[in-house]
Formats: C-alpha cells, structure tokens, sequence
C-alpha cells in the first residue's frame, strides 16, 4: 500500500454548551475554531447551545446523521454543577466510548491544575462513524484538549491516527 504524506482535511463541527456565552465572548469556542483551521480542516457549523441536555442532543444528533460532519468537538458542560450535562446528553448517542482521551485529558491537566481536574468530566467517543469530543469550557482546558486531538486527526501521524479510521473520509 502507497503511504499518502498529504493531510485530508477533516469537516469539523464546534458547539459551545453554555447559559452566559455569546458568539463574542465564547473563547473557547474560538479557539478550537482557530486550532482546527490552523490544522487544515474546515469548519462545518459553530453554535452555542444552553445547557440543557436535549438541546445538546438534538443538535449532536443531527450532526452525527450528517455525512458531512466528521468530527464534533465541543466545550463546556462537562463539570459537577447541577446545569453541566454535556456527558450525559452525549454518553447515550455514543456506539463506542474512547476511554484513553478522558484518562490522558487528565493526566496532562494533573500537571496544570493539580488536583482541580477530578472535576472534569471530559470524554470522547464515536457515533455512526463520527468522533466526538467534549471538553471543558475554560480555554485552558480547551488548549490542553486540542493539543491530544490534533495529532489524531491528523492523518500523517504515524504510527496511527483515528483520521485514517474515519468511514466517511473521502478523498478530493
């Protein structure tokens, strides 16, 4: 099999889970928009959703039945508080949870916040063959989850990526 050394550009979909967050103030959704077009992918949609679980859902859910939205990335709603149900909107749509993210998410974070990163309930998975990963809503752990992500979404990283297992990539 030929190695192919040029990136396929993932699509990608950004929502920010949030009560108090408008486009302008939404740094974190900011910079996984920046982070993602700086990699080479492309931006789908962005949409900042309250935190309400069947809101969260049904956007995901549509996002997950579209073919062309590869992978979904969203910040916010993942803490202990009453109104963070990110996971628990999400947890139910998953086909297969990626445990290692959420256990990696903190390991690193561990090395930031010390002790404070219990508090996360960060997790990743895939639906109907597309990823999705949830990440707290400060832009610090924006960053800190970018940076684990990138690498598998880029399909040069050697010795695997998840891109590469993605059923709906197709090549232009």
């Amino acid at each position: 099999m030929e190695r192919n050394d040029s990136l396929l550009s993932l699509k990608i979909a950004v929502m920010t889970v949030s009560d108090t967050r408008g486009e302008a103030d939404d740094k974190s959704g900011k910079i996984l928009v920046d982070n993602l077009n700086a990699a080479g992918h492309d931006l789908v949609e962005k949409v900042i959703v309250p935190d309400n679980i069947y809101k969260i859902r049904a956007v995901i859910s549509r996002w997950i039945a579209d073919e062309s939205v590869q992978v979904i990335l969203t910040t916010g709603g993942t803490g202990v508080t009453g109104r963070d149900g990110t996971p628990e909107a999400i947890k139910p749509l998953l086909d297969k949870e990626i445990v290692g993210f959420g256990e990696i998410f903190r390991m690193i974070s561990y090395q930031e916040i010390k002790t404070s990163t219990i508090q996360s309930r960060t997790l990743a998975g895939v639906a109907n063959g597309t990823y999705l990963f949830c990440l707290p809503g400060s832009s610090g752990a924006c960053q800190t989850g970018w940076s684990i992500i990138k690498d598998q979404l880029d399909s040069r990283n050697r010795p695997c990526n998840l891109a590469q297992l993605i059923p709906r990539l197709t090549e232009t």
